[in-house]
């Protein structure tokens, strides 16, 4: 039996952090996952700058409110649904998932969440389990599913090259270059496409 094993950011939905410093004027909170591959580094960078700059939960959720999914993310989404079961993996928060998952056809998702001080600063996270993206293939095959996944960043490496079949999308010139052997994609045509020859 077979599970398609997504990323979102990137994949499905552009970039929240992305989104949030061009709307803040706040550029280094552009770096994302494709160019940290240690997160925690990379999330104790960030909730310094915010902290730094005193912006919390109520400002990032104003800009993740105008945020839309990603030009024909939501009919890939619903032609891959109508064939398998689908699950999204992803680094992001439920504090900030919410509106975009509602955009998709609120598909499964299993994510982080965030430490929110009563005066809506963000003092911290917490990870839903350590490498979340391979612990939860990991747990998937270990109860019968075969995964197939597909991410664009350092973080989904690790599901990508874990699962029966993997596949990088619209990722980085870099990540590309250094894995060759991943067949990489631009268009969901043809993600659709691969995703179910491999079924």
């Amino acid at each position: 039996m077979n599970i398609v094993c997504l990323d979102v950011e990137g994949v499905l939905v552009p970039e929240i952090w992305i989104a949030f410093a061009e709307a803040s004027g706040i550029p280094e909170l552009r770096r994302t996952t494709r160019d940290e591959p240690d997160y925690d580094k990379l999330m104790r960078w960030r909730l310094g700058i915010l902290k730094e700059h005193g912006l919390g939960l109520r400002e990032i959720q104003k800009v993740i409110s105008t945020i839309d999914p990603l030009p024909g993310a939501r009919a890939f989404l619903d032609a891959l649904r109508a064939r398998t079961q689908v699950i999204l993996i992803s680094d992001t928060f439920e504090q900030f998932a919410g509106p975009l998952m509602e955009k998709l056809g609120r598909p499964t998702l299993f994510c982080n969440t965030l430490d929110v001080a009563p005066d809506g600063s963000i003092a911290g996270y917490r990870l839903r389990v350590e490498k979340s993206k391979l612990a939860t293939v990991r747990a998937l095959q270990s109860i019968g599913f075969e995964t197939i996944a597909s991410g664009d960043s350092f973080n989904d490496l690790a599901m990508i090259e874990a699962s029966k079949a993997g596949f990088l999308f619209r990722s980085t010139e870099a990540i590309k270059a250094a894995h060759p052997e991943l067949p990489a994609y631009e268009e969901y045509d043809d993600l659709l496409a691969a995703i179910i020859a491999a079924f």
